[in-house]
């Protein structure tokens, strides 16, 4: 299919899905034009509310550490506890694991004379 320069993108756009769709190709592509125009040359400047003064720029890069100082030592923090919390758990863990150790240590002594003395 020809396309000529009278057709419009959008005539364009349904003629070439058309196609696609007709010849069984997979996928179908479109083409789309873009949803804003500017003309050549413009560039998008910054909102005139986002234009500081190196005092203002110098002021906003103290607020944004200080505020990044500040979550640092809430996140510090918060990793301490839980890790405090974490040992806690793991030593009651181990004071568990020592309890049923020393009775199944018991119990094997106890297994052992028993077996020891139907042997003799």
């Amino acid at each position: 299919m020809a396309v000529t320069g009278d057709e419009t993108d959008a005539e364009m756009e349904v003629s070439l899905s058309h196609v696609a769709a007709a010849t069984g190709d997979m996928p179908a592509y479109q083409i789309r034009t873009p949803t804003t125009t500017l003309p050549q040359g413009v560039v998008m400047a910054a909102s005139p509310g986002t234009l500081h003064s190196p005092q203002q720029l110098a002021e906003e890069a103290t607020r944004k550490r200080e505020l990044r100082l500040l979550k640092n030592r809430e996140a510090a923090k918060e990793c301490r506890r839980r890790k405090k919390e974490y040992i806690k758990c793991l030593e009651s863990r181990v004071a568990v694991l020592e309890v049923q150790n020393k009775k199944l240590i018991e119990e094997l002594e106890t297994l052992k004379d028993i077996c020891s003395s139907k042997t003799d």
